[in-house]
């Protein structure tokens, strides 16, 4: 197992915003002086320095260009799988947590929150914990009590719920494609597969339900 102490703290960040990864290096320093800090703006370029250097830590958005982070860290815990990742959303705990952490995630973050759980999520993942909130832990007991119960959503891949999601708010097929660096015609398959794995016919229906469902 890797040595965790400070001098030898090493964190990668990956944000498509610099703004974003200035300020939790920001953060990092003011409680790891010594800590090394890489940064990473898509999710090629983070998996890249992920095989090129050791690393303690991963702090990673889930909204990446090209590539979503939890398909990045499915990929991280193939190459590393000792190797922990913080998740950080935009999106709420109910959207993208329980994914992220079947994905293997060792912590799923709100960015609203970051400035006051970073600090104590990574301490808690470093040593060998789960970052957890009292929400998450209540979602994670009522998915056990409702395993055979999912609803439609829950039977997408995690590409397909990202693009459902864009599908509802309103983003025609090559908006999409554009957002996340695919050709019209991949988005157009996920699409025609969303519909038939949920049982819907149209993108109004899809609309109609991310809205009852709270997922837009």
């Amino acid at each position: 197992m890797q040595k965790k102490d400070n001098a030898e703290l090493r964190i990668l960040i990956a944000d498509d915003h610099a703004i974003v990864r200035r300020g939790i290096s920001q953060l990092l320093l003011e409680e790891y002086p010594a800590v090394f800090i890489g940064e990473a703006g898509t999710a090629e370029e983070l998996l890249k320095m992920v095989m090129q250097k050791k690393w303690s830590l991963v702090i990673c958005d889930i909204n990446m260009p090209g590539r979503s982070g939890i398909d990045a860290l499915q990929q991280i815990k193939q190459m590393e799988p000792s190797l922990p990742v913080l998740i950080m959303s935009m999106y709420s705990e109910d959207q993208y947590a329980m994914r992220a952490f079947k994905a293997g995630a060792a912590g799923y973050l709100g960015k609203e929150t970051v400035h006051f759980n970073l600090i104590n999520a990574i301490k808690t993942v470093l040593s060998g914990r789960k970052f957890i909130t009292h929400s998450i832990a209540e979602k994670m007991v009522s998915s056990l009590e409702t395993a055979n119960r999912e609803l439609p959503h829950e039977y997408l891949s995690n590409r397909e719920f990202e693009v459902m999601k864009l599908l509802a708010s309103g983003k025609s097929v090559s908006a999409i494609a554009e957002s996340l660096s695919v050709s019209i015609t991949t988005v157009s398959t996920y699409r025609s597969r969303i519909l038939e794995k949920m049982n819907m016919k149209s993108n109004a229906e899809l609309v109609r339900y991310a809205l009852e469902q709270k997922l837009i």
